[in-house]
């Protein structure tokens, strides 16, 4: 089970940056999936989800900023935030809903850093 996230950098407040988590080593088709990120010092905390369906759920904080969607052909997820705000920096990572209580799991998340 592996979960790559990519895509994150430094960008100024106001600008957009689209996350792509690669997933393997499981029916990807077949899970829940979700971003979290995760603040110095402080536990990791769900920024949004998506069915297996492929129904959204999104924290308020960051509802009609940030969208998730997801390509089980390709077996990947996406986030694709935008006007971003400096409180959004944080490491994001995503994992499957399955395996994200107990065992290692988590992949080495990517790094968003919002500032002017």
């Amino acid at each position: 089970v592996q979960f790559v996230e990519s895509g994150g950098g430094v960008v100024q407040p106001g600008g957009s940056l689209t996350l792509s988590c690669a997933a393997s080593g499981f029916m990807f088709s077949w899970n829940a999936m979700s971003w979290y990120r995760q603040f110095p010092g402080e536990e990791r905390e769900l920024v949004a989800g998506i069915s297996i369906g492929g129904y959204p759920n999104l924290v308020d904080s960051v509802k009609g900023r940030f969208t998730i969607s997801r390509d089980n052909s390709k077996a990947t997820v996406t986030l694709q935030m935008n006007s971003l705000k400096r409180e959004d920096t944080a490491v994001y990572y995503c994992i499957a809903d399955r395996f994200s209580a107990g065992g290692d799991y988590w992949g080495q998340g990517t790094q968003v850093t919002v500032s002017s």
